[in-house]
C-alpha cells in the first residue's frame, strides 16, 4: 500500500512539474513560437525583466503571479466590439468577440477559445458545486483565468478571464496588426 501511495504521489509531482513547465522558460531566455499562420507571424515571449517594464503592475500580477483583477473594474468585461483577444505577453490569438457573452460575473467570458492549441488547462478543481480549471497560454505560460462548466450552449463552458491578461484587437485593425487570417470570421 505504501508503494502505491508513493508511486501515485511521485506521478502527481512529475505531472505537476510537466504542466508548470509547459511553454515556460524561467531562465529569462526569450521563447518563440514557430510561424504557422498565413502571414508567417512569429510570436515571442520577452524576458521577465522586459515584462516587468512593459506590463502594468496589475498585468504582471495577473499573468505571472496568478492574480485576479476586480470584477466590473477591468477593460473588457463589457466590451462587445468585433475583434479578437490576444495574449498580452506574446500576442498569440486566444479568443474572439464572436464567442464572448455576458456571464454576469464582471469579467470577460467566452464559450470557447479561438485557437484551442494556444491554451493549456490545469487540473480540475471543485468549489462547492462549481467545477473549474485554470486557463494559461501555452507559449508564455500566462495565467488567463478559469474555465467553468456552467456556460451557455453550444459548449456549456464559461472561459472567465482577466482583461489584464489580454489585448483586444478591433476588427478594423486586424490586418494592420498582422491578424488578417481572422477577418473571415466576421463576414
Amino acid at each position: 500500500m505504501k508503494n502505491l501511495i508513493f508511486s501515485l504521489l511521485t506521478l502527481h509531482l512529475v505531472l505537476l512539474g510537466a504542466y508548470q513547465s509547459l511553454g515556460s522558460d524561467k531562465t529569462g531566455v526569450q521563447q518563440t513560437m514557430p510561424a504557422g499562420s498565413a502571414n508567417e507571424q512569429r510570436f515571442t515571449v520577452p524576458s521577465d525583466s522586459v515584462l516587468r517594464q512593459r506590463l502594468t503592475a496589475l498585468q504582471y500580477q495577473i499573468t505571472r503571479e496568478d492574480g485576479t483583477e476586480p470584477a466590473y473594474d477591468n477593460a473588457y468585461w463589457n466590451n462587445y466590439a468585433p475583434g479578437i483577444y490576444v495574449d498580452v505577453i506574446s500576442g498569440v490569438p486566444l479568443f474572439s468577440s464572436i464567442d464572448k457573452y455576458d456571464s454576469d460575473t464582471g469579467w470577460p467570458s467566452f464559450t470557447r477559445p479561438l485557437e484551442p492549441d494556444h491554451i493549456v488547462l490545469g487540473v480540475e478543481q471543485r468549489y462547492y458545486f462549481n467545477v473549474f480549471r485554470e486557463v494559461r497560454t501555452k507559449l508564455s505560460d500566462a495565467h488567463l483565468g478559469h474555465v467553468h462548466e456552467d456556460g451557455p450552449p453550444p459548449t456549456g463552458l464559461r472561459y472567465c478571464l482577466n482583461s489584464g491578461a489580454l489585448r483586444f484587437i478591433p476588427l478594423a485593425e486586424l490586418e494592420k496588426e498582422g491578424y488578417e487570417e481572422y477577418l473571415g470570421l466576421f463576414k
